[in-house]
């Protein structure tokens, strides 16, 4: 494989604001990458979440192969047949009535948050403009979703902030009580918190926290850009509790792997977005639309979804073994395939050093923050790459576990 281009050049003519592995992967299939030297790794980060189908799945390449021969970009002063197929299959199996499609999980949040406060002006006047979410949130990096994010270093040095944004306890519903007014035009949450330790919602927090924006009419706005498609075992994860949002912001695993995001809402909210009120060039271009769409129509089948969930357990029962060895987690907990090892007292602050070693074993994971090792691996990651994958994770944390 061609080593002309190599990971100095990124410190020489890339913005410095990612510290990427040492490594450059130049070609994966499956839940398999390899990089520059040849060297094969097992992929259980999947793109952050992102690669739903693993590497150049056949049937996503052909999609957008016969895409490509058509129509690739006509922006929405026209429409286009695939984006509005994948609207009506996103319609058709989840609350939504509407569909609106962006370029990533920022601007999806982005949209839906521009569309509760445009709701609420048009509905209670221009008072009612305050946004609500947990502390230690994650929603994206623009100015308006980073503030709207409940972690303080993601906005440092950005000031000054949007205003009206009020963050409340994760999982606190006495806390969410405390902040919610006749003010509030929207509570935003995240059913598993992601970047923010891989922490699942309780379903009285989340049917709590409907009841409060009902009473307070407030919409309820579900970021499910990490939970969605598949990822917890359901299409969408307020599908597995129960609970129904408003307003939903969806990306990540929509696209396997293209860049695509989705705001979907209800007919009465959406006409709150008249023409002319919000726009994307890219959005909803027809390669990413017959993309997601095969996506879509592979994932939400029984079959796909059972075997996240038997995935899943092998996933937790490995963990938990090489835990029962090492003592190394305090818990490993989330949902379907996205899981989180939350680190013992005497390895905390180290994820990244579990992510480090597990490189050197050719093993890709994830942190969420620094005291959560995260795994978000495809959903149709095959048995024997879970397998082999616990052996190599094995194999570090002894590593570490004996350097320590």
């Amino acid at each position: 494989m061609s080593n002309s281009i190599t990971r100095a050049d990124f410190d020489q003519v890339m913005v410095p604001n990612y510290g990427p592995a040492a490594f450059i992967p130049v070609k994966g299939l499956g839940s398999r990458v390899w990089d520059q030297d040849g060297r094969e790794f097992i992929d259980l980060a999947g793109g952050i979440a992102v690669n739903s189908l693993g590497h150049c799945h056949p049937q996503l390449v052909a999609a957008l192969t016969e895409q490509a021969g058509k129509l690739w970009h006509v922006s929405n002063v026209f429409t286009n047949e695939p984006v509005l197929k994948l609207a009506h299959a996103l319609t058709a199996a989840t609350f939504a009535d509407r569909a609106f499609f962006c370029n990533s999980g920022a601007e999806a949040n982005e949209a839906c948050f521009k569309l509760a406060r445009k709701y609420a002006a048009d509905h209670f006047g221009p008072e009612k403009n305050e946004i609500i979410s947990c502390k230690n949130s994650f929603h994206g990096r623009t100015l308006f979703t980073v503030s709207v994010g409940g972690q303080p270093k993601y906005t440092e040095g950005f000031a000054p902030v949007p205003a009206g944004i009020q963050h409340f306890e994760f999982n606190n519903i006495d806390s969410l009580k405390a902040a919610i007014t006749d003010k509030t035009c929207a509570v935003v949450i995240e059913p598993v918190q992601g970047e923010g330790g891989v922490l699942p919602a309780d379903k009285a927090f989340l049917q709590a926290a409907r009841e409060l924006c009902d009473q307070h009419n407030a919409l309820l706005i579900f970021d499910e850009v990490q939970t969605g498609v598949g990822r917890t075992g359901s299409l969408y994860a307020y599908q597995e509790y129960g609970v129904t949002p408003d307003i939903l912001s969806s990306a990540k695993s929509l696209g396997g792997g293209f860049p695509i995001g989705a705001m979907l809402t209800t007919d009465k909210i959406a006409q709150s977005f008249s023409v002319g009120t919000h726009g994307t060039t890219y959005g909803g271009n027809p390669l990413a639309a017959s993309v997601a769409l095969k996506v879509i129509e592979i994932v939400n089948t029984p079959e796909v979804l059972a075997g996240v969930r038997t995935k899943s357990q092998r996933l937790r029962d490995g963990l938990n073994a090489i835990n029962d060895k090492y003592q190394v987690f305090k818990e490993v907990r989330g949902m379907g395939l996205l899981l989180g090892c939350v680190l013992s007292d005497a390895f905390a602050g180290r994820a990244k050093d579990f992510v480090n070693a597990a490189s050197k074993h050719q093993l890709l994971l994830l942190v969420a923050g620094v005291n959560v090792v995260r795994l978000a691996p495809a959903l149709v990651v095959e048995e024997r790459d879970i397998d082999e994958a616990l052996q190599r994770f094995d194999a570090a944390v002894a590593e570490l576990v004996a350097a320590k």
